[in-house]
């Protein structure tokens, strides 16, 4: 899979089965164009990158620049021929199409063959080539991601919060910003909400590979007995990787949404909530 991201407007274009185009807004209000496409087709003619281009506006403000992300997984080995293609592909796009406008070119899900089979191919890239390319193995794929794209607006399968296009998320869309935390290994971390008025308190959480336990609680500001909103559960990387909360609250105090790592590895820990007010 290919995607490029780049300066453009909010809008959603719908193509055929074998293609898909999107344009989302990052959270510093500057918009990212994404691009996720089979190579048999591309949506309404012409390759993802030419389309991307299309998308250019030199105004101040405009789109200028092309960031490029190739999923390696389940790529295939070494010595195939679709491998060699989408290599050139990429190469083409950097060094001979379109130089200028690609800011970088990200791989993912990175087998360790396809290092060395990158090392083979290093000598015969420009300089300028060279330092536009990232690579992440698959434990740092959504790491190296943030590095570049909010959380918000990257998918779920890599390791983000968006699961746009389908209505199993109806609460939370890419304009809705994310918090981003690091959660030192042996550690627990609190997520503390303050409620100020009544209202309906809705969240969604997720920890990156989770093998850490996740729970919620009210604390109300009466003294009285906090509210187990959610027990402490273990969550290990085969459970869902988003968990959503709703409470009600009719009084003042604040949710407490702990996440405990009892692990050797720091953790990344994406959280966002909404608070609808209630009527008197």
């Amino acid at each position: 899979m290919v995607m490029h991201f780049s300066l453009g407007k909010l809008s959603t274009f719908m193509g055929t089965e074998e293609s898909l185009t999107i344009e989302f807004f990052k959270e510093d209000s500057c918009p990212v164009f994404i691009t996720g496409e089979k190579r048999t087709k591309s949506c309404g003619g012409g390759s993802s990158s030419e389309k991307s281009i299309r998308k250019f506006d030199f105004n101040p403000g405009g789109i200028c620049t092309i960031f490029q992300v190739s999923d390696l997984k389940n790529s295939p080995g070494p010595g195939k021929r679709e491998l060699r293609i989408a290599t050139k592909q990429a190469l083409q796009l950097l060094q001979d199409n379109y130089p200028e406008f690609v800011a970088k070119q990200v791989f993912i899900n990175v087998p360790w063959w396809y290092l060395a089979f990158y090392a083979m191919i290093n000598p015969f890239l420009t300089q300028r080539t060279k330092s536009k390319f990232v690579f992440a193995s698959p434990s740092k794929t959504a790491e190296t991601l943030f590095k570049y794209i909010s959380p918000e607006q990257v998918a779920v399968q890599y390791g983000g919060l968006s699961v746009d296009n389908c209505d199993c998320n109806p609460d939370f869309t890419v304009s809705d910003p994310a918090t981003e935390m690091t959660v030192k290994p042996g550690t627990k971390q609190i997520v503390e909400i303050i409620i100020y008025e009544k209202c309906v308190i809705v969240w969604e959480l997720r920890v990156v590979g989770w093998e850490v336990s996740y729970g919620a609680e009210f604390v109300p500001d009466s003294g009285e007995f906090s509210v187990n909103i959610q027990k402490p559960k273990k969550m290990s990387p085969l459970d869902e990787p988003v968990v959503h909360g709703t409470f009600k609250v009719s009084e003042l105090g604040k949710v407490l949404l702990t996440v405990d790592n009892p692990t050797s590895k720091k953790k990344k820990l994406l959280y966002r909530f909404k608070i609808d007010l209630l009527g008197d």
